[in-house]
């Protein structure tokens, strides 16, 4: 593991940190009716960063009357294309404040620079790609209904409208990619958006925000308000002004959404938990299987909801594979973020280290066999080496529920049929992702249709991308992300008779 010094950071990020770090609410920047403030620390090192704003109900209620008043005024009025003017020049803007994003993903979250670069320059595609969409957002004509065509000539067509007013809540772990992948579709449709950022990592969205406010939206269009899950969040999706929630986190607070948001009958959309399956084949090319492999679990140190935890290998492969594993993943470096030598950077905090510990502890107890890391290094930082168990049954609690940790969990199996070994790649509430490791054409793609998953990849794993639909099946959440879906979500139908 490398020291985790802070490395050098540019001038625009050191002066970013110095602050003040507020709430961003109807144009203008201020603290909390309470003046509360959070503080964000390196979860590399431990060093405090800043302190940072936060609100609550009374801020979330000025934050909601502000995006109202921008949705029925100014932003309203705009068309789709100047819509997409908006959404272009915040994409550039994100381009050229590249750097410091990246510094601030980095120090917020922990990630490695490899993936902060990527969720940057990714989170700057996503707005140019709904740019394109806001300017093809169409309805259809239809035939009238019979009683209206029998007195004479008749007209009906469907127009596509905003939903209104939107919060969204986004966690931790890809902060800036989170944002963006909530804010494109929302404004590109013409809602007017309040935004909860994880109070864990707030710092690139009040960047963003900033950025907002430079490429020339309209006041009030969108606000971010920093606050706890309890205070600001709760009191966002209990909103009566709220047309809509879109959520990304823990099934829990999923479940707890939706029972709040019954009340005024709001829409909701949810991206939630999983426990994604990984099947390797026999005749899997382990040169390409065994690092994918190990992506698909300890990418973001595991804290992602699409990591591939659960790993099925066929027996005839099933001790190459894990040899092969053991010394491809035990070669990682640990350390800072910013140092491009890093593999692996820490999670995001103690707490999240104490409950992926207690998951390892209960492999252990359970019987898994522990063939790699399970230790926490001494030192500064919430570091967690990469652990792989073997030897576990679907019974166990490191198999069956999401631990969002750097904690891959391999099964062995025989049977060639494919629907016996689809039951086990099943077994699971979950059903976000997974994919499919074989040379072999066919069983590449009747594995695939079998998995009971929103996504699915071949040879490959999270294969994820703008115009690619991401959501899940069963407890992993309601409707789908990016692609035209993510703008369906945004929008509503309206039928209009014309009587000619």
């Amino acid at each position: 593991m490398n020291n985790p010094v802070t490395p050098q950071l540019s001038p625009a990020t050191r002066q970013f940190l110095k602050g003040p770090l507020e709430l961003f609410i109807d144009g203008r920047w201020g603290a909390g009716v309470a003046e509360n403030s959070v503080a964000s620390h390196d979860p590399a090192t431990d060093d405090l960063l800043a302190h940072v704003a936060i609100g609550d109900g009374a801020d979330i209620d000025r934050a909601v009357a502000a995006a109202r008043k921008a949705f029925e005024g100014p932003w309203s009025r705009l068309s789709g294309f100047e819509r997409a003017d908006h959404l272009r020049r915040l994409s550039r803007l994100i381009d050229e404040n590249a750097q410091t994003f990246i510094e601030l993903e980095v120090l917020d979250n922990g990630m490695p620079l490899a993936i902060a670069q990527l969720t940057v320059s990714s989170t700057a595609r996503l707005f140019e790609y709904y740019a394109g969409w806001a300017e093809r957002i169409e309805g259809t004509t239809t035939t009238p209904p019979p009683h209206v065509l029998a007195a004479g000539e008749a007209l009906t067509y469907t127009t596509r409208e905003p939903v209104g007013v939107v919060g969204q809540i986004i966690p931790w772990n890809v902060p800036l990619s989170m944002a963006g992948l909530k804010l494109a579709p929302a404004l590109a449709a013409g809602c007017t958006v309040v935004l909860k950022p994880a109070e864990d990592t707030p710092l690139s969205a009040i960047l963003l925000a900033r950025l907002i406010q430079q490429a020339g939206f309209p006041d009030g269009v969108v606000n971010v308000v920093n606050g706890y899950g309890r205070d600001a969040g709760a009191a966002l999706v209990a909103h009566k002004d709220i047309d809509k929630i879109s959520f990304t986190g823990s099934t829990d607070v999923g479940r707890a959404i939706i029972r709040s948001a019954a009340d005024n009958l709001k829409k909701v959309s949810l991206e939630l938990g999983g426990k994604s399956p990984v099947v390797v084949f026999d005749d899997a090319d382990l040169d390409l299987a065994v690092p994918g492999v190990a992506m698909a679990t300890f990418f973001l140190q595991g804290q992602n909801c699409m990591a591939g935890t659960r790993i099925f290998v066929h027996e005839r492969i099933h001790d190459e594979f894990v040899a092969r594993l053991v010394a491809f993943v035990g070669a990682f470096t640990l350390g800072h973020g910013l140092d491009p030598a890093t593999q692996m950077g820490p999670l995001i905090s103690k707490r999240q280290r104490e409950r992926v510990q207690s998951y390892i502890a209960s492999g252990i107890e359970e019987g898994a066999k522990l063939v790699l890391g399970g230790i926490a290094p001494e030192g500064a930082g919430n570091f967690l080496q990469p652990t792989i168990f073997t030897e576990t049954r679907p019974d166990m609690r490191i198999v069956r529920e999401e631990i969002f940790g750097p904690v891959m969990a391999i099964q062995r199996f025989s049977d060639p049929d494919l629907d016996v070994v689809a039951r086990q790649a099943n077994d699971s509430v979950f059903g976000l992702s997974g994919s499919v490791w074989t040379q072999n054409l066919s069983i590449a793609h009747r594995m695939a249709a079998r998995i009971r998953s929103g996504h699915v990849s071949i040879n490959c794993h999270g294969a994820v991308g703008p115009n690619i639909p991401f959501g899940g099946f069963k407890q992993s959440g309601w409707g789908r992300e990016f692609g035209r879906d993510g703008l369906d979500l945004y929008l509503d139908t309206k039928a209009v008779t014309v009587k000619l």
